[in-house]
């Protein structure tokens, strides 16, 4: 074998952040040694793997095609060693969640993961959809669990299980006195949403199908918490997953409001890379996001 795993490591660690330097940071390395750990692979098959701009290092169309390759035997070689140690699933994921999966879902089941595979080593990034998306195509992220709708060549969309929006007030609102609220009532408000980008606003834009050119979008937050906080100061009315906002309605802090008319109804996915190496790991968290989707179907039964 003509190449080390070492120059796959920097090979892809360059690819993620585009910049030796940085390369070398992630795995601990003086940037010599990996500047030269990528020349050399480089040199060994007379291909040239990065076009250099300036200080950016960008993946050259052979590089293109080989990281999935390069990613596959990383990862392979992973297991494989996790393997020999006689520790299967006790290897790392890095997982990508939107912002209502990541704080009201995603945590618990890592906690959950970790009580069944205590060596696994687990990191969540949050953040919008259209970020996680990006990630996760980058390599960046093992898998996402988004909220939005997500058409993108080099990923795979598995459905996990359903979500419902909910618009809700603040309970001196005078719309919390109403059964049920018309379009015209959804006109007359000023709205308190997610930014673009965002699964929530997908849907909701969805919702609003008809209204959305004269809704008064008032502000538009990044954070779940912040939209309910401007909600319950009466700054307007919002719409979030009906998840976010059980402790609030049982404390009496807000109110949902009926809106009949329009459907909500949302479903949560799984995204990962087409060419991605299933470790492990990575299947057994699949396996607890089935078995998180079973729950919650039998919770709404049960409802």
């Amino acid at each position: 074998m003509h190449f080390t795993l070492r120059q796959l490591e920097v090979f892809l660690a360059t690819a993620r952040h585009e910049n030796i330097s940085r390369a070398a940071q992630d795995l601990a390395m003086s940037q010599s040694a990996a500047s030269g750990a990528l020349r050399e692979l480089e040199q060994q098959f007379g291909v040239q793997l990065f076009d250099r701009l300036g200080k950016r290092l960008q993946l050259s169309e052979l590089g293109r095609e080989l990281r999935p390759e390069a990613e596959s035997l990383l990862a392979r070689a992973g297991a494989f060693e996790q393997a020999l140690r006689g520790s299967e699933a006790a290897g790392s994921l890095r997982i990508g969640a939107t912002l209502t999966i990541g704080n009201y879902l995603a945590v618990q089941m890592i906690a959950a993961f970790r009580e069944r595979h205590p060596g696994a080593d687990l990191a969540l990034h949050v953040a919008n959809t259209e970020a996680i998306v990006r990630k996760v195509a980058d390599y960046e992220l093992d898998i996402g669990m988004i909220e939005g709708e997500m058409h993108h060549p080099r990923l795979e969309t598995r459905y996990w299980r359903e979500d419902v929006l909910q618009v809700f007030a603040a309970p001196g609102h005078p719309l919390a006195r109403k059964r049920r609220l018309g379009d015209d009532d959804l006109l007359a408000q000023a709205w308190i949403v997610r930014e673009p980008g965002s699964g929530t606003r997908q849907t909701f834009e969805r919702a609003m199908h008809g209204l959305l050119p004269e809704l008064d979008i008032r502000m538009e937050l990044q954070h779940t918490e912040a939209i309910k906080r401007a909600v319950e100061a009466g700054l307007g009315v919002g719409c979030l997953s009906a998840i976010t906002l059980e402790e609030a309605f049982a404390r009496g802090s807000l109110v949902p409001l009926r809106v009949p008319q329009r459907d909500f109804t949302r479903q949560l996915n799984l995204i990962v890379h087409r060419d991605k190496y299933h470790s492990a790991t990575l299947r057994r968290w699949l396996d607890l996001c089935r078995e998180t989707q079973s729950a919650a179907r039998r919770g709404r039964s049960a409802g």
